[in-house]
């Protein structure tokens, strides 16, 4: 099972973080051990003094396959989650102004945080999936999926030129505008819009940092 992610997925998040946009989905990977599930907590790693969340669309690849063509790319996911991007800002900061790789702000034990599954006809609506971050009961991430630079379809053609696509991989699309520091106390729960004229709040993801 790989953990892919997304980088710089929206134009908003890319210009709060002084980011260029890109002109191509910028890819990164996470150990498997990486995964946090079942709603346990995230131990505040001792080596970052500023730990960031990053909320974001979680898909599961639901077949094999590699060099996937743009018109069957619907065809390899079915259902979506939310996730969690942990960053370790400071971490990432020294490491990007050294010109060296950042897979340890990025990649550490616990730091891809995903939420339950549900099917992506449940979610996606005229304005994709909409979503949203509470930290401690405020909001402080909303996103939509229409504003993706680079929608599913792509990212799955992208993603399957360099590395074959495995049933139960994951792909965490990018996170919206909003993102910020999580202390020892904080509890983050993310929701997605069910689609229908109700609207309807769906609790999907909680952590508490410890």
């Amino acid at each position: 099972m790989k953990i892919i992610c997304i980088g710089r997925n929206y134009a908003d998040h890319a210009k709060e973080l002084n980011n260029p946009i890109p002109a191509a989905p910028l890819i990164f990977m996470k150990p498997s051990s990486a995964l946090l599930v079942n709603q346990k907590p995230l131990y505040y790693p001792e080596f970052t003094e500023e730990l960031h969340y990053e909320a974001e669309v979680v898909l599961k690849i639901d077949r094999n396959g590699r060099h996937v063509q743009e018109e069957f790319a619907h065809k390899y996911y079915s259902q979506i989650a939310l996730g969690i991007d942990f960053t370790a800002r400071d971490i990432q900061r020294r490491c990007k102004a050294k010109g060296h790789p950042w897979e340890i702000a990025k990649g550490f034990d616990g730091s891809a945080a995903l939420g339950s599954f549900v099917p992506l006809d449940e979610v996606r609506g005229e304005n994709g999936i909409e979503f949203f971050l509470h930290k401690n009961g405020e909001e402080v991430q909303r996103g939509r999926t229409r504003d993706l630079l680079f929608p599913f379809d792509r990212l799955i053609v992208e993603v399957s030129r360099y590395f074959k696509l495995h049933m139960g991989d994951l792909i965490f699309t990018g996170t919206p505008a909003g993102v910020g520091p999580v202390q020892i106390g904080d509890e983050l729960e993310g929701f997605a819009i069910r689609r229908g004229p109700a609207r309807e709040a769906i609790p999907l993801l909680r952590c508490a940092i410890k």
